[in-house]
Formats: C-alpha cells, structure tokens, sequence
C-alpha cells in the first residue's frame, strides 16, 4: 500500500516551487507534493502542470468551504486538472460534502481521468482545546468534535480525512481501515513547531495510524531540503518496515 511522504508546497511563485522541485532531486516520480492557497492562487493550473510533468502527485489542498453548488461546480473543475487528493472543510456539512463528491465524480468522467480522493478537513492542527471551546463555541471536546466531523465525512462519501496524530487512532477504531488519515503538524522532536499545536513525529504518525504525512517548513525552508527531506523520509519508512 502506498502510503506517502507528501511535501508542502507553501511558496510564493512558480520559481521557488521549481527551485524546490530541483532540490529534491530531478525525477519527481514515487513523490507526492501538495501545493496549498498561496501557491496556487498566485501561479493556478499551470504550477500543477509543470509538478506533473516532473513526476509528482498532486495533493491539492483548497479547503473548499461554501454552498453546496458552488462547491459542486468547483470540484468538477478541479477533477478537470488531473491531481490526485483535494480538500473541502467537514464543517461545511453532509450537503456540501456530498456535492463535492458528485462534481468530482463528474469532472473525472468528462475528463477521462480518475477522480481525486476527497478529504475532509476535521480541525487544523493549529487550533487548540481552547479555540475549539472558547472561539467556536463547540460544546465537545476538540477530540469529540474531530470524531463527529469524521464520521460525517465518511458517512457522506468522503474518501478520508485531514486530523493530526493524536486523532488518528481513535478515529481507526471507529472509522475503520479502509479511510484514508492525511496527518500534516509533522516534526522531529528537536524542530521548531512554529504555528503549529497538535504534532508529532513521522514515526509517531505512522504509530497512530496515519495512511500518509505532510511536512512543511522543515523541508521548504531549509538550507538543504534534500537532506531534510530524506531525513523526514527515514523515520517514516523505518517506521512502515516495523509494521
């Protein structure tokens, strides 16, 4: 089972994305990347082509969040450009999700490509007990509430989740295996979290249950992401080969 490395995109402009890719190596072929708001707002389409033609899996990462049509109509363009996971949030509802598992459905076919897998976000790994209680007024507890939103996802069509490790093996329990747990808020121990709250290791991840890890900064601004990136890749692996 593939269970992939994803690495975070988050750059400015076309040309640090291709500096990045470069520095990776010069085949992208058995890589994921995701490429997120800010990259893709400022280049579109054409920066998932140029990563295509290079080799790598797109995990495009939107968070769509709106009426269910709107919702609907944006996803049939997306499955149009041959990426391979996006993104709505949970909280949008079973309507929305649903209609954004009938546009995919859709853009795929008249497309001719398979469609994306569609993940639901539950909450960010920035958001905290105390946002969750206290900013969004949620009557659960932020693990309570991650739960609800996975089962809503799941039970309208969804092909996954985005939660943080410390999710991921509560929700195996209830959700089952055959979901798909992205897991981002990836860091070693002796790295700075940044904006992050709810993290772990790739290892820690892959002992929770996550089926795939995002890493972000520690590989996109870093003095050498080939390292850092192999270095990610390591613990992962090693990780997979004690399963």
């Amino acid at each position: 089972m593939n269970r992939p490395l994803m690495v975070a995109f988050d750059l400015a402009n076309q040309q640090a994305a291709m500096e990045l890719a470069k520095a990776l190596g010069p085949d992208g072929r058995g890589k994921t990347v995701k490429v997120g708001m800010e990259l893709y707002y400022k280049e579109g389409a054409r920066i998932l082509q140029k990563l295509q033609e290079q080799g790598y899996a797109i995990f495009l990462d939107l968070k769509l969040y709106d009426i269910p049509h709107t919702v609907e109509k944006a996803m049939l363009q997306l499955a149009r450009l041959g990426v391979d996971y996006v993104t709505v949030h949970a909280m949008g509802g079973q309507e929305m999700l649903q209609a954004a598992k009938r546009g995919l459905a859709a853009g795929a076919a008249e497309s001719g490509l398979p469609a994306p897998k569609l993940l639901a976000i539950t909450e960010l790994t920035s958001a905290s007990e105390e946002v969750v209680s206290k900013e969004q007024n949620c009557r659960l507890s932020l693990e309570e509430q991650v739960l609800s939103l996975a089962q809503l996802a799941k039970d309208s069509g969804c092909d996954g989740v985005v939660c943080s490790a410390l999710e991921v093996e509560d929700l195996r329990r209830v959700l089952g295996d055959d979901f798909f747990y992205l897991v981002p808020g990836i860091r070693m121990s002796d790295d700075q979290v940044g904006d992050q709250v709810r993290v772990a290791t790739p290892a820690m991840a892959h002992k929770a249950g996550a089926s795939a890890i995002v890493v972000g900064r520690p590989i996109n601004q870093s003095a050498q992401p080939k390292r850092a990136y192999e270095r990610y890749l390591a613990d992962w692996q090693d990780s997979l080969k004690e399963n």
